[in-house]
């Protein structure tokens, strides 16, 4: 049985940005018992005291379920614990974000305070030697290997099914007119289609992050950033400090994980 566990450090911060009056996202990191890390970033939709409601009760509800649950049995139980209402385990009633998508869902069409909001999920969880990625949304995940630097998840925005149908180029998708108006959000249908993507886990630096940094700053740019000798939380500032600086156009919410040395 593999019981590989990996030692690390992180940090996590959110900014209003430069343009935006109210902050609707929010971030954490969770770490458990077993070293189980959890990573979640959520950009929130629908207007202030709405979009930063819909983010915070995303991650509160699934911070709450990771700090409930006593073990996790198996990869299959993490990918459960996710996105579906199972009753395989005792945790029947646990929280997910399926469970979170019905009640963000409901309260918009009930309350009018409310309607119209929901949020995007971007989510890792590292358990032993793998990583669960999981998203709604246009937030992204990356890693960063001492050779390469990736985009792991994949933006559900309109402009990303065009390019997955073949209708425009993967250059297009940048500054394509519709590039920013998503396909897949928590809150906004009554069910909710999570992607699920499982990599090996091998050291590898994740970031998640909202759309406020990668649309202000570039890839190259952050790869370097994260490759410098500095402390991960002057990482995470040194991402929202260069994000702002280049206008800061929306929100930036910045989550890292890194290893140590053994």
């Amino acid at each position: 049985m593999n019981t590989k566990r990996f030692n690390g450090t992180f940090s996590y911060k959110k900014d209003v940005g430069k343009v935006r009056i109210s902050n609707e996202d929010n971030a954490k990191v969770l770490v458990d018992s077993a070293g189980n890390v959890l990573m979640m970033v959520a950009d929130g939709m629908g207007g202030a005291n709405k979009g930063d409601y819909a983010s915070l009760e995303v991650i509160n509800g699934m911070s709450e379920a990771f700090k409930n649950r006593k073990r996790f049995y198996c990869l299959f139980d993490c990918v459960h614990f996710l996105k579906k209402t199972y009753k395989l385990f005792e945790y029947a009633t646990s929280k997910n974000l399926k469970i979170i998508n019905k009640r963000i869902y409901n309260l918009s069409f009930t309350n009018n305070n409310y309607k119209g909001m929901g949020s995007t999920i971007i989510i890792a969880f590292i358990y032993k030697d793998e990583l669960i990625v999981a998203n709604v949304g246009d937030s992204r995940c990356y890693s960063l290997s001492k050779k390469e630097f990736k985009q792991l998840s994949e933006d559900e925005t309109y402009a990303y099914y065009l390019y997955n149908s073949g209708q425009i180029s993967k250059e297009e998708i940048k500054t394509h007119p519709k590039r920013h108006v998503l396909i897949n959000a928590i809150g906004i249908y009554p069910s909710l289609s999570v992607d699920i993507k499982i990599f090996k886990y091998n050291k590898e630096s994740i970031l998640l992050c909202s759309d406020g940094l990668y649309n202000n700053v570039n890839e190259p740019d952050i790869e370097n950033i994260l490759r410098t000798d500095d402390s991960t939380e002057v990482k995470v500032n040194s991402l929202i400090n260069v994000a702002n600086f280049n206008g800061g156009s929306d929100n930036i919410s910045v989550a890292l994980w890194e290893c140590l040395d053994d």
